[in-house]
């Protein structure tokens, strides 16, 4: 095989092996960049890790399992170069409150269904990537978005005040209750607990403000776990991570229930989809930075199999991190060998440092949850999408207040939040803009009504649809048509001005065909200027072009109206002003 012949086949394995076309151009500059970036990626990952997994309900050794292979696997098979895939906050939240509902939190039961979760949840990601359908993220729309992380964020850093205060209370499935059951007996709340938490928030806050080059997390960390063991935290009855099994994860097929799984799978899809709009924000960031390319399907098949392997290791799903990807590739990480880097710290941790993280006080990990949240508040988007329109603003803060009423089952609010996208998808599409057209000084046909411009020709009024003419607003479309032609008793001829109309379906036929008989027998004929190709091609193919007839059909709305007024036998209003000036003229 010829060089030409191999770079060849080596494209069309790159596209389902994207490792393969940034590993054979590895070196010595590529891999010192990639070994820093990993290096301080892996810092703040492994503290973070062991608090995420606090948060989805697990033992803190599923975080650094989750922090493990499925890194790999995500850098390996994803199409981003500097995304780090991983344990993170959001993905973590959504896997605690569905298995929830299932399961007793902290039981064995709980923990197999979290795994669970990671398989079927990796699955949906792999089989949208596999069918291209990366697409579908687009029906989450952006003020449901941030409605929803922004209820997410808090429900994320309420339910951490149990390990903050040192409480060790039950959830239910409120979780609202759950915040009213911890402000009831916050008079029995641990108080070294609480000064360790508090600490460690008030820490990481101010190393990110004055010191936000330095692995603040790590730091904080690993002074309050050194800080806990002098002084004898547990003993005093503060609750630390404990004994973390030291070595690699097992690895084998998770158990499967079938029943169980069906009951998943409406939290397994959010799951796939939220954790995949995480992943997707930081891979555009990155590709635009970097100025490289980047597929969307692939990088769902890449974070599906990571998430699946994930479940293979026993442990939780996971995601791209925006946070850490931004540190990743502010670290210099040039391909996804920073993250086996980061990978194989988390691996030396497994070996040979899991007993120092005996003591490392739980309250620390609600304080590095609560700073990692803090971050994805940001009222004023809603404020905004109040401002860009009204509708927009209003579904952002419905999905806002239903996820906190749901929560923690969280999921039933982005799915509100979808369905009312939707249905205002559908609400506009129903009723599309219908301009009355009039004619400028310049002869440009724009809207009469916000110009101020006087009526074409007595016998000829022009309109401009703006929109895909289809079932959802046939209707409307034929109603206001009939509604110029019962108030305008002169009315001969209506020019529709195709350049808004996108596409046409079938009822858009019938519907014409239907109003141009009714047009007819009233003496109005029905003509069409500057049609798209896609919307003649169905008149072509249906007939409805014959019915319309050529004389009615043109190619531009200033040649429609010469020949139409024309047709008329007068002129319009502008040409018989340009006709009194070359007459003074003269």
């Amino acid at each position: 095989m010829n060089p030409a012949e191999l770079r060849r086949a080596n494209a069309g394995w790159t596209r389902f092996l994207p490792f393969l076309s940034w590993l054979p151009q590895m070196n010595h500059d590529t891999l010192k960049a990639d070994f820093i970036a990993g290096l301080t990626v892996a810092l703040v990952a492994i503290p973070q890790s062991l608090a995420y997994a606090q948060l989805a309900g697990v033992p803190a050794y599923y975080g650094l399992y989750a922090a493990l292979l499925p890194v790999i696997v995500g850098a390996m098979l994803g199409s981003s170069p500097a995304l780090s895939t991983g344990p993170v906050a959001m993905t973590s939240l959504l896997t605690a409150a569905s298995v929830m509902t299932l399961a007793h939190y902290g039981t064995e039961q709980f923990y197999t269904y979290v795994v669970l979760m990671a398989l079927l949840s990796g699955l949906i990601q792999i089989a949208l990537g596999l069918g291209r359908m990366g697409m579908l993220i687009n029906f989450l729309s952006y003020p449901v978005l941030r409605g929803f992380i922004n209820a997410a964020a808090i429900i994320i850093g309420l339910s951490q005040l149990p390990a903050m205060l040192g409480l060790k209370l039950k959830n239910s499935t409120h979780f609202l209750s759950d915040v009213l059951h911890v402000v009831e007996h916050a008079d029995k709340m641990h108080t070294l607990s609480l000064a360790f938490g508090a600490g460690a928030l008030l820490a990481l806050a101010l190393m990110k403000k004055f010191t936000p080059k330095l692995p603040g997390v790590l730091i904080v960390v690993a002074l309050a776990t050194y800080l806990s063991y002098l002084i004898g935290f547990e003993a005093d009855g503060g609750t630390v991570v404990g004994t973390i099994p030291k070595g690699l994860p097992s690895f084998s097929i998770p158990d499967m229930n079938w029943r169980a799984s069906m009951h998943m799978l409406p939290a397994a899809f959010v799951i796939a989809i939220i954790s995949f709009m995480e992943a997707m924000s930081s891979s555009k960031i990155i590709a635009i930075k970097t100025r490289t390319h980047w597929d969307e399907n692939q990088e769902l098949i890449g974070q599906g199999f990571a998430k699946v392997m994930a479940a293979f290791n026993h442990s939780m799903p996971v995601s791209g991190s925006f946070s850490r990807s931004a540190l990743n590739l502010a670290s210099g990480a040039k391909t996804g060998m920073a993250s086996v880097f980061s990978a194989l710290l988390v691996l030396l941790v497994l070996l040979f440092f899991t007993s120092s993280l005996y003591h490392l006080p739980k309250p620390v990990l609600a304080a590095v949850i609560m700073m990692a949240v803090f971050s994805l508040l940001n009222f004023e988007t809603i404020k905004d999408a109040w401002v860009a329109n009204r509708l927009d603003g209003v579904t952002a803060v419905i999905t806002f207040i239903a996820t906190l009423l749901f929560a923690p089952n969280i999921q039933n609010g982005i799915l509100t939040g979808i369905i009312l996208s939707l249905m205002l998808f559908l609400y506009r599409t129903m009723k599309p803009h219908i301009a009355i057209l009039g004619q400028d000084k310049h002869g440009v046909l724009r809207n009469a009504r916000r110009f101020n411009l006087p009526k074409l020709h007595p016998k000829l009024t022009a309109i401009r649809f703006d929109g895909q003419l289809y079932f959802a607003n046939v209707a409307y479309f034929e109603e206001s048509v009939l509604f110029l032609v019962g108030n305008d008793p002169d009315l001969k001829v209506i020019l529709v001005v195709c350049s808004g109309i996108n596409g046409l379906d079938a009822s858009g036929v019938e519907m014409l065909n239907n109003l141009i008989e009714r047009l007819d027998q009233a003496g109005i004929t029905l003509a069409f200027s500057s049609m798209k190709e896609n919307v003649a091609d169905v008149m072509q193919r249906t007939g409805l072009l014959e019915k319309i007839g050529s004389e009615n059909i043109f190619i531009s709305e200033r040649n429609a109206i010469k020949l139409l007024t024309e047709r008329l036998g007068e002129a319009t209003a502008l040409d018989a002003d340009a006709n009194s000036n070359e007459e003074n003229a003269k």
